[in-house]
């Protein structure tokens, strides 16, 4: 019995971290206020990765667009598409999000993953247009920079590094992504 009382408590230890961690995945990062009064409406469609941080799941990839649409659920279909250059192919990813909170602020949980979710975060939009948005997740290490279009004026880029320099975001390590060179 005594076996069973231990390796019922380590699962309950095991649940209750992934559940906490899965929940501080779909947070905020501190000083970042997502964008109130969002349609999400105006925000489907197809948006340009001009800049991002690093991380394991772009890696490699230029060309980089994500498509928004509404799912029959409610919840919005994310299709991810970038081109390797180095293994010569695009890469597709689908993805599915849903608002953490009301749907006229800007956060909303993502899922390419089955259930585990991440934080996706738009706190800087072109308001009236949609033409650009500054996206994040729960911390810091995450940074996007999407546009309507797949080049932006050196004053859009100007714009976006000291917004995120100010907020705290480590702009030395942003990697402009390649658009124009492939065709699909």
């Amino acid at each position: 019995m005594r076996r069973h009382k231990g390796k019922l408590a380590g699962l309950i230890v095991c649940v209750v971290a992934m559940c906490w961690t899965m929940n501080s995945c779909t947070g905020i990062a501190d000083g970042i206020t997502p964008v109130k009064n969002f349609n999400q409406e105006k925000y489907l469609g197809t948006w340009y990765e001009i800049a991002r941080l690093d991380h394991k799941f772009e890696r490699g990839l230029s060309e980089i667009t994500a498509v928004y649409s509404v799912k029959d659920d409610g919840g919005i279909k994310v299709i991810n598409t970038g081109y390797n250059k180095e293994k010569g192919e695009w890469t597709t990813a689908e993805g599915k999000a849903y608002f953490v909170g009301e749907s006229d602020v800007a956060h909303l949980k993502v899922s390419f993953f089955g259930p585990f979710y991440g934080s996706y975060v738009v706190f800087d939009l072109d308001e009236k247009d949609y033409d650009y948005a500054y996206i994040t997740s729960y911390n810091k290490d995450y940074l996007w920079f999407l546009s309507r279009t797949p080049n932006v004026s050196k004053a859009d880029k100007q714009k976006f590094l000291d917004r995120a320099k100010q907020d705290g975001f480590d702009v030395d390590e942003l990697i402009f992504v390649d658009h124009g060179q492939v065709k699909q």
